[in-house]
C-alpha cells in the first residue's frame, strides 16, 4: 500500500509540472485577461492587428505617463515592463499581417494603421531618447530596442502594402 501511494503521488507530481508551462502559454505576459479576450474574440486578422496597434498605443502612453509622474516603488521594474510590451504588442502586429498576408485575408486597413502609427510612435520615442533625463538608463536598453522594433514593424508595413493586392475597383455601367 505504501508503494501504491508513492508511485500515484510520483505521477500526480509529474503531471502537475506539465500542466504548468501549458497554463502559462495560454496568456502573454503583456497582455491582461480582458485584452486577450478582445484579441481572441476578434473574427479576423485585421481586427487583431488593430487590436494591437491600440494595445502598443496604451503601453506608450502609460509609459510617458509613468515618466512624468514616477511611483515611489518599482519604477524602473515599470518602465521597462511597460516598454518590453509595447515592443510585443507591435511584433505580435507584424507577425499577424504576415499571417493575413499569407491567408490572402484584406488586411490593407490593418497595414495602413501600423505605418501611420509607427510613424507616430517613433517620433516619440526618438523624442523620449533624445530628451534623456535622469531614469534614461535605467530603461535605454530597452528604449533602444522599442526603436529598433517600431523601425521594423514599418518597414513590415510598408513592404506588406506592395504585397496585398490593390482593393477592388468598382466599375459603373
Amino acid at each position: 500500500m505504501n508503494m501504491r501511494a508513492k508511485i500515484i503521488c510520483m505521477c500526480s507530481w509529474v503531471l502537475l509540472v506539465m500542466a504548468i508551462p501549458a497554463a502559462a502559454q495560454q496568456q502573454k505576459d503583456y497582455l491582461s485577461g480582458l485584452e486577450s479576450d478582445k484579441i481572441r474574440d476578434a473574427e479576423t486578422s485585421n481586427e487583431r492587428v488593430k487590436l494591437f496597434i491600440t494595445f502598443a498605443e496604451d503601453r506608450l502612453k502609460k509609459f510617458q505617463y509613468e515618466l512624468e509622474h514616477p511611483s515611489g516603488n518599482r519604477h524602473g521594474d515599470i518602465l521597462n515592463s511597460l516598454l518590453n510590451a509595447y515592443a510585443g504588442c507591435l511584433d505580435d502586429a507584424a507577425d499577424l499581417i504576415q499571417l493575413g498576408i499569407e491567408k490572402q485575408e484584406n488586411i490593407r486597413p490593418a497595414i495602413e494603421m501600423m505605418a501611420s502609427q509607427c510613424k507616430v510612435f517613433l517620433t516619440i520615442l526618438e523624442k523620449l531618447s533624445a530628451a534623456g533625463g535622469p531614469d534614461l538608463e535605467i530603461y535605454k536598453s530597452n528604449l533602444d530596442d522599442a526603436i529598433e522594433g517600431t523601425r521594423d514593424a514599418m518597414n513590415e508595413a510598408q513592404k506588406a502594402t506592395k504585397k496585398v493586392a490593390p482593393p477592388p475597383v468598382r466599375r459603373r455601367n
